[in-house]
């Protein structure tokens, strides 16, 4: 167990027993996220297409006396996403957090952005955390224990950037699906809340931030950096764990104060 466990005034941030799923889980924000919440304790079920790479973060978890499952999902494909839940509560027992966080951008301009580009976007960010939260949700209220849903937004929900403008729509939709979820879900004792990053340095964009473009965008972040992976660690710990027993419908930002400057 790790110092994420620990007690906060009385309240754990452990996850000591709990079965998590998470999706997008390959690589970036989603491999960062399932390694915390299985070094709080978590046994998580590693859901995306990418089949060898959730193998890889599998391995990383079992090195330290975790457990971490693989699951092949399409989050944009309903008997995709009902088999992979089904999966994962027969291997780790029943889903008590839900982390979703696939997400697929495309950069291009407004004039250029096609139908095919609007449909992979926002079929990924908000019809796939749909369909994923809906089949979680159903699978919490038939065993009854209730859960925490966790849907990863942006700051790009908040404020706009250019030629993301799919991507934008799809995270704003998100955190609104985010509310309606909450308000219809708390009386089934399953909370349903946002985190929206701000910009982190994953494999898809280290190299924009090394670029001049990337370099003037830091500069225009009140904290004048990127955000590092753990800087997310506080937001989703308290999100999972019954320290934010308390919270449903909220939005939680982790973006350096990019969100409250001005464009």
């Amino acid at each position: 167990m790790t110092d994420a466990s620990a007690d906060l005034a009385g309240v754990s941030l452990s996850l000591e027993g709990r079965n998590a799923l998470v999706t997008g889980a390959s690589s970036g924000l989603g491999r960062h996220f399932a390694l915390t919440l299985a070094k709080a304790g978590a046994r998580v079920a590693l859901a995306a297409r990418r089949g060898h790479r959730l193998a890889e973060v599998a391995a990383e978890i079992a090195d330290f006396d975790g457990r971490g499952i693989p699951v092949q999902m399409d989050v944009t494909d309903t008997d995709s996403v009902r088999a992979g839940v089904a999966a994962a509560a027969t291997e780790l027992g029943p889903i008590t957090i839900l982390l979703n966080n696939s997400g697929v951008a495309v950069t291009k301009s407004v004039l250029d952005q096609d139908e095919t580009d609007w449909d992979a976007v926002v079929g990924t960010n908000l019809k796939g955390a749909w369909l994923v939260a809906q089949e979680v949700a159903r699978h919490m209220v038939g065993h009854g224990h209730g859960g925490s849903i966790i849907n990863i937004a942006s700051v790009l929900a908040l404020r706009v950037a250019k030629h993301l403008a799919p991507y934008a729509a799809s995270k704003a939709g998100l955190l609104h699906l985010t509310e309606a979820l909450a308000l219809e879900l708390a009386a089934q004792d399953i909370r349903v809340n946002a985190i929206a990053p701000g910009y982190f340095a994953t494999e898809m964009n280290q190299d924009f931030f090394a670029t001049e473009a990337g370099q003037r965008m830091i500069k225009r972040i009140p904290q004048r950096r990127i955000g590092e992976l753990d800087d997310l660690n506080g937001a989703l710990l308290l999100l999972a764990s019954d320290a934010s027993r308390y919270m449903t419908g909220a939005l939680i930002t982790v973006d350096g104060g990019h969100a409250v400057c001005s464009i």
